[in-house]
């Protein structure tokens, strides 16, 4: 590694440590300051607290990482570029890739840090904090209201090898009704066995009741007929209780990409359309998520580097970084509500963003390094 490469790397190092603890410190402050009476209403002690912030620090470290590479990439070249060092390089031969090699190769290493931390600790990061905040932060009344909200787009694997999704389910111990019931059985080679579409069920307090259902049994010779009953009301063969429905119900970000992707494919023929658009989304997502560090800083980078003034390096490198940031996020934002809302297709919705300013960054550099 050369003086210039080392110099470099331990200014981006540095700046992204300090960014780094400025963005978990603002965190703390901010949610701490306002949850302030939570606190003092429960009397969490402060080890319980110190429990819940370092149980959320893996979800910290994702989320700010972006933000904190681009800020440090982007003030290490503005001071650079203040002191006419990038001119002497350029004027050395030096194109764009060169100067910033050692700034993307740090940037490489975290962007694939990150994608680790996301698949590996992030799910039970969530949980924990999840679990921390229900038993020790939430007011006995708030949990009670939160327990009897219904519950939208409810899914989770079941016994006998079933998969269940439920449109709308409420959980109010007076009623334990629900709406849109899918329920897909597979076999031991994960072929469907039968599917069941109710349009609403009611706990009787032994077993859950159906009302306007179809069943749909499939053989298992090929040269069988699909054989559909259609029933006003039937009584469901379905061992779990309404608490086991709340228990089992799985969640997108408790989940890493392989088992998202096993959770699509075996929804993929429950013939929920809008659910399996939305997990589609979310899978996608999970892929093109980490790639925001690099994007954003090629973004930045040939913006930094041109600045003709040289006096406000450091306040024009810190507005292009929130501006780029805040631009990027936006439309990440937009694309996943299209895909979600069914306007784009699932891979176009996550890769918006990505696409939209990998191409910025690449024309930039084009223009600004001819």
């Amino acid at each position: 590694m050369q003086i210039l490469d080392r110099y470099i790397i331990k200014s981006v190092i540095f700046t992204f440590i300090v960014t780094f603890f400025t963005f978990g410190l603002l965190f703390v402050l901010v949610d701490s300051a306002s949850n302030l009476d939570e606190f003092i209403g429960q009397k969490v002690s402060v080890q319980v607290l110190f429990q819940y912030y370092l149980a959320y620090l893996p979800v910290v470290l994702v989320q700010t990482t972006p933000m904190a590479l681009l800020i440090s990439v982007l003030l290490t070249y503005s001071t650079l570029n203040a002191h006419n060092e990038v001119v002497v390089l350029r004027a050395s031969g030096m194109n764009f890739w060169r100067i910033t090699r050692p700034a993307l190769g740090f940037v490489a290493v975290m962007a694939a840090l990150t994608f680790f931390i996301n698949e590996r600790y992030i799910p039970q990061a969530e949980e924990k904090t999840k679990k921390i905040k229900n038993e020790n932060l939430i007011l006995e009344v708030d949990r009670k209201k939160k327990k009897l909200a219904a519950i939208k787009n409810l899914t989770f694997y079941g016994l006998k090898n079933r998969l269940y999704f439920i449109d709308t389910f409420d959980p109010n111990p007076d009623s334990y009704n629900l709406e849109g019931l899918t329920v897909i059985e597979y076999d031991q080679q994960q072929n469907i066995k039968e599917k069941l579409v109710g349009l609403k069920g009611t706990w009787t307090g032994i077993a859950w009741k159906c009302f306007q259902c179809h069943v749909t049994i499939f053989p298992t010779d090929p040269q069988s007929t699909i054989k559909v009953k259609v029933y006003e009301e039937k009584l469901l063969d379905i061992k779990e209780t309404p608490e086991d429905f709340l228990n089992q119900r799985l969640t997108v970000t408790a989940m890493n990409i392989g088992q998202l992707t096993d959770y699509v494919g075996r929804f993929a023929n429950s013939g929920a359309k809008r659910a399996l658009n939305n997990l589609k989304v979310d899978l996608y997502q999970k892929y093109s998520f980490p790639l925001t560090n690099i994007i954003i800083v090629l973004v930045g980078l040939p913006l930094t580097l041109s600045t003709g003034r040289r006096r406000a390096q450091t306040f024009s490198s810190l507005g292009i970084a929130i501006g780029i940031g805040f631009l990027y996020y936006v439309t990440n934002a937009v694309g996943l509500a299209l895909g979600k809302g069914g306007i784009f297709p699932p891979a176009i919705a996550a890769w918006m963003a990505p696409v939209i300013f990998t191409g910025t960054a690449l024309y930039l550099i084009k223009y600004k390094f001819r």
